[in-house]
């Protein structure tokens, strides 16, 4: 393949530790690809690396750390050589009513999965530039139509799909190829115990049968090998979510009406008490990030 195709090349994963970071650092070393797996969890993406085919190395860093990211691009040139594949994984996401919500936790969504996309491609686009390569922002069908009480995790999906948008047509001249992934159910530690969670429970039940099923990490980063391959503009996982895209224009009221119907029955105390990050990468994320309690209130001066 010509310049910027995988073979022999260099691929960079962020959220790479698990899921479908993990699987599709695999799928890439099975083509031969050197790798870098970044994320948090260093003993994690350690074992990860220590499994693959081919040479990889790990750096521990936090994606909304910009300084931190261009270091780790810098150790990533030095030690690989220049990226022509990075696939902006990292992400979490947290449940439950925006009313009853940490701020702080909203904020933090917010600043991996969108501010954390941003810092990943700015880090690494010098290299991608070099190389003609190709990077691939992996999104999600929350993108498609926001559901009640993920408002931080669809806003963020929403966001990453039109920043990549955006770079696609900046970079098209300059030979750095953009794809957007749009992942639906799929089987990782963010939607761990789906059926006991009432809100992922609640927003699952009302779907249509193919749409309710849950995909392995394995399954979906193959979908993505494929799209990597073919650098092409929109990969999805599982592939029949391309015919939805026509429909998507009416999709935020129908996902609405649907909401409505799945939402009715669920006991306000039970949402609150299981509102929260989602899977335990996003956890160890959280309890990182997670503000000290606030102290007494103060009073506000008088008008």
């Amino acid at each position: 393949m010509g310049q910027g195709r995988p073979e022999a090349r260099v691929a960079v994963v962020t959220g790479a530790a698990r899921g479908v970071g993990e699987a599709t650092a695999r799928r890439l070393a099975r083509r031969g690809l050197r790798l870098a797996l970044l994320g948090r969890e260093l003993e994690s993406l350690r074992q990860v690396a220590s499994s693959l085919p081919t040479e990889a190395c790990c750096i521990e860093v936090d994606v909304t750390d910009e300084a931190a990211l261009q270091g780790a691009a810098r150790g990533v040139q030095a030690r690989l050589g220049s990226a022509s594949v990075v696939v902006a994984n990292a992400g979490i996401a947290a449940a439950g009513p925006f009313a009853a919500s940490e701020a702080a936790l909203f904020n933090r969504v917010i600043a991996v999965n969108l501010l954390g996309s941003a810092n990943t491609a700015r880090a690494f686009l010098p290299q991608l530039l070099q190389t003609g390569g190709y990077y691939l922002q992996i999104a999600s069908t929350a993108a498609f139509g926001s559901a009640p009480l993920m408002s931080a995790y669809c806003a963020s999906k929403a966001g990453v799909e039109s920043f990549a948008q955006a770079l696609r047509t900046e970079l098209h001249p300059e030979g750095v190829d953009v794809g957007i992934a749009y992942l639906h159910w799929t089987g990782t530690d963010m939607i761990g115990g789906l059926d006991d969670h009432p809100v992922l429970r609640a927003l699952r039940t009302h779907q249509p049968g193919p749409a309710r099923r849950v995909h392995s990490p394995d399954q979906v980063a193959a979908w993505l090998m494929r799209g990597i391959n073919r650098r092409a503009t929109s990969v999805y996982a599982p592939p029949w979510l391309r015919f939805i895209q026509p429909l998507r224009p009416v999709l935020p009221v129908i996902v609405s009406h649907v909401a409505r119907r799945s939402l009715a029955a669920l006991p306000q105390a039970e949402l609150r008490s299981t509102t929260g990050v989602l899977g335990a990468g996003g956890l160890a994320d959280w309890e990182a990030h997670r503000p000290a309690p606030p102290g007494p209130p103060v009073t506000p001066p008088q008008c």
